[in-house]
């Protein structure tokens, strides 16, 4: 698995601890949604203000 956080264009490093925690909230969050199939690909989240 991998995960990038990029803001206003530019990319910001993520130490390990970081990261797994960051990708265990957004996967199991929405692993817990209806219609979200087991072998999904990719997940994109945007936010913007």
């Amino acid at each position: 698995m991998g995960m990038k956080l990029t803001v206003d264009g530019k990319e910001i490093p993520l130490n390990d601890f970081v990261s797994n925690f960051v990708q265990g909230t957004v996967i199991g969050g929405v692993s817990s949604l209806k219609g979200i199939k087991d072998n999904w690909k990719k997940i994109e989240i945007e936010v913007t203000k």
